[in-house]
């Protein structure tokens, strides 16, 4: 099983950069983890759109699906549908994509998705969210999404092999109430799951990412910052 980072930017894409979208692939299978501001081109350099098995969608902000939108021109002009793993929650953007480019189905219910095992967790966020966790052949990726506090991320994380986790804060900037984790509590997460490695994720632009990464390597040192074009083979 192979992990690509497509996108890591979090609220909106620094110059050049993407928002979050994460490729999951064996062989020709490949399931998209969100699809976010600017994840649909780096996705196109590299196969095409129609060909994914599915996607899956942690929660509906923009900067997780804003490029389902263009996804459904693309689509439409291949006659072509996908399946989307979206939360089951009501949401003015999921009613819009309605149609025939998108088959919309429950990604809080444990499945099968071709040949990939997936399970979602609802995660504490102003909308309702989602981490996922995808295994196949005995090797496991869970990403968080959007998470505010822990919940039952730590047995859900539980031995992955990869951890895909927000770190939007540092040290200095989380406060009590924030919407997302500061670095150093996604490496505590790591740390206490016993995953394998942490894949930092959802900087935003003009953040300190130095700092960020640093902070996580004190805490975890299987600490990286989930670069676009990072590709981890599990």
């Amino acid at each position: 099983m192979e992990l690509r980072v497509l996108g890591s930017d979090g609220s909106y894409p620094r110059e050049n950069g993407a928002c979050s979208g994460f490729l999951v692939s064996h062989g020709e299978e490949r399931l998209l983890l969100d699809l976010g501001c600017g994840v649909l081109p780096r996705l196109m350099a590299l196969s095409d759109p129609a060909r994914l098995t599915a996607v899956l969608l942690t929660h509906w902000h923009n900067d997780h699906v804003s490029d389902m939108l263009a996804l459904r021109y693309c689509l439409q002009l291949r006659a072509a549908r996908l399946d989307v793993y979206a939360p089951p929650e009501p949401h003015p953007l999921k009613d819009y994509l309605a149609g025939a480019e998108f088959n919309f189905l429950d990604v809080s219910l444990p499945r099968l998705v071709g040949g990939f095992s997936l399970e979602a967790l609802k995660v504490p966020h102003p909308e309702p969210a989602y981490a996922l966790k995808v295994s196949r052949g005995g090797r496991t990726v869970v990403y968080t999404g959007d998470a505010a506090e822990r919940g039952g991320l730590e047995g859900f994380c539980r031995g992955a092999d990869a951890l895909v986790c927000d770190a939007t804060f540092t040290l200095a900037q989380w406060k009590p109430g924030m919407p997302h984790f500061s670095a150093a509590q996604a490496a505590g997460l790591a740390r206490d799951a016993g995953v394998g490695r942490l894949l930092l994720t959802h900087f935003q632009p003009g953040s300190d990412g130095e700092t960020l990464v640093k902070e996580a390597r004190a805490v975890f040192p299987a600490s990286e910052y989930a670069a676009p074009g990072l590709t981890l083979r599990l």
